[in-house]
């Protein structure tokens, strides 16, 4: 049982990293947002694309703690190829000439769309299409 502080972030940071090494990102690619929600921890784990530095949604849990959140998202992380649908989406940021290829896993185009917007006002992308991959 995990009962100090000591404890709690050396297991948050041993599940952290174990999420990371699963998916294969950079350190730096990888943010993890907790905020308190109606009694709740939500985390929500963000990807940073490197070559646009644009920030996505990868996905979002709710846990009674912050461990209870982590231990989720690693669940989640293992088992999200099996079970939600991969979609490419073509965009372009305001300002920006350059056409942007980005991929998200969900379980259908508004789930996808909203990882896309997460975090910013809509009107900062032109979405030029979503794509439902084919199962591979």
């Amino acid at each position: 049982m995990i009962e100090t502080n000591s404890e709690i972030h050396v297991e948050a940071a041993r599940i952290q990293q174990e999420i990371k090494d699963y998916l294969g990102t950079r350190t730096s690619d990888l943010v993890f947002e907790y905020a308190l929600a109606d009694g709740k921890v939500k985390l929500d784990l963000i990807t940073v694309n490197p070559r646009h530095k644009q920030a996505f949604l990868f996905h979002s849990e709710t846990g009674i703690d912050k461990l209870d959140a982590l231990r989720k998202m690693l669940n989640y992380v293992q088992n999200y190829k099996e079970k939600e649908n991969s979609y490419t989406i073509q965009w372009v940021a305001k300002g920006d000439k350059e056409l942007h290829t980005s991929y998200f896993k969900a379980g259908n185009i508004m789930d996808a769309l909203q990882k896309l917007y997460y975090g910013r006002d809509m009107n900062t992308i032109t979405v030029f299409s979503v794509v439902l991959n084919p199962i591979s």
